[in-house]
């Protein structure tokens, strides 16, 4: 297996083809016969999704590795043991202990130790060896850049930024971001598993297209992803910067514990977004105030964009009708009437003005928690997260009102999650 920096089926980044017929099972007639093929007699259960038809092998070799990949990053440097990781999973114990020689055997697993024995033979802990491989994040502001190189465990080692004129066009910001990336990369280093890259919304996330940004016009219809992909010769995901920031947020705590995929029809132990702990997943949203304002919904543990990219447009819900007219053409936006407070130095109203549109957001999908991020919120993080949670405690349609904190990761370490994700199956 070569989970590597090249393009390949699977998670997306060199999930090729691995192994013989017969290793894991045989494919038949672009399914697998009787929905099921077991890995070298020994019990990786392989299958179709149900109603789908058929998993075909690589796929279904990667969505399981990349399962006990995501639960022994989620687990951190405590690790797991292969017992626990077969129960999570619903893989056999024979496919998890043959699944965890070959991630051992690429230099993506390291133990970590032995468990306190019960009677027996003390367990070996496995865990992740985030050193194994490195991804790139960058944020591509309105005004500035910022770019990180990160290992499997999301850890920054090494950053760099600079100041960035987005309306000079695409062809100068493409070569801005071609800088900041060789200036963060490690030549000397692990594979680089691709390049995340965050920029102002709207933009088309599955042909990674620029939208008409409000104020910059020249981007409309460019193919950023394309570009950089061809200058920098590495995979690369294109989102939008509240995208990116509502992923860096829930970074470790991905839908490892979904379930492997079997021939019982489906998904088994677990819910989406429970990680490695097997909880429950919540509902959580991004707030990001910069030079815009936007939110980037978590959504059963996933990043949810919508069938167009286009969720997450919170800044553009109307609070004054009639209000001050906004960028985007309406008038009394949210977003217009929180930069305005922020300008005038009202901080305690543009505070409340941005927790009255999280409170439409609550009252829409009943989120546990509301995360808050970006320059300005950074600058005067009390006055945002007190102001905030005053208005939702205020405005709670339950007992319980959702949490309100400060992100625990910028917009460029939530890129560079979004370019881990594939490796994690985090789709």
């Amino acid at each position: 297996m070569n989970r590597g920096s090249g393009d390949g089926p699977g998670n997306g980044y060199g999930d090729g083809a691995r192994g013989s017929e017969g290793s894991e099972g045989r494919e038949v007639g672009g399914g697998r016969e009787g929905r099921e093929g077991r890995e070298g007699g020994g019990g990786e259960v392989g299958g179709g999704r149900e109603g789908r038809g058929g998993v075909n092998l690589p796929a279904l070799r990667g969505h399981n590795e990349a399962l006990l990949l995501d639960l022994l990053r989620g687990a951190g440097p405590t690790g797991l043991g292969r017992a626990e990781l077969a129960t999570r999973t619903g893989l056999t114990p024979q496919a998890v202990s043959k699944i965890t020689a070959r991630l051992g055997a690429e230099g993506l697993l390291a133990e970590a130790g032995r468990a306190a024995s019960t009677g027996g033979k003390p367990r070996t802990l496995l865990r992740l060896a985030p050193q194994a491989r490195h991804a790139v994040g960058v944020h591509l502001d309105r005004d500035e850049l910022r770019a990180v190189r990160v290992d499997l465990a999301g850890t920054v080692l090494a950053a760099t930024g600079g100041p960035l004129d987005f309306a000079a066009g695409p062809a100068e910001a493409v070569e801005a971001v071609v800088r900041v990336v060789a200036r963060v990369a490690d030549p000397a280093g692990p594979p680089l598993l691709g390049v995340g890259v965050a920029a102002p919304g709207p933009l088309d996330h599955r042909t990674g297209v620029m939208g008409r940004v409000t104020g910059f016009p020249g981007w409309e219809g460019f193919p950023l992803r394309e570009v950089l992909r061809g200058r920098l010769g590495l995979p690369v995901l294109l989102d939008k910067d509240t995208n990116a920031g509502a992923a860096g947020a829930g970074a470790g705590v991905g839908p490892g514990a979904a379930g492997a995929v079997t021939g019982r029809g489906g998904f088994q132990a677990g819910l989406p977004g429970a990680g490695a702990s097997g909880a429950a997943p919540r509902t959580s949203v991004y707030l990001h105030v910069g030079t815009g304002l936007g939110a980037g919904l978590r959504l059963g543990g996933r990043v949810y964009r919508g069938t167009r990219s286009a969720a997450g447009e919170f800044g553009h819900q109307v609070l004054l009708l009639d209000g001050p007219p906004c960028r985007c053409g309406a008038r009394g936006c949210a977003e217009v009437l929180c930069l305005a407070a922020v300008a005038r130095g009202d901080l305690p109203e543009a505070a409340r003005i941005l927790g009255e549109g999280a409170a439409n957001l609550v009252a829409l999908l009943d989120v546990d928690d509301v995360l808050l991020g970006g320059r300005v919120v950074a600058a005067a993080p009390e006055a945002f997260v007190s102001g905030v949670r005053a208005v939702l405690t205020a405005r709670a349609l339950t007992p319980d009102p959702p949490t309100v904190s400060l992100t625990p990761r910028g917009v460029a370490e939530g890129a560079a999650e979004l370019a881990l994700s594939p490796f994690f199956d985090h789709t």
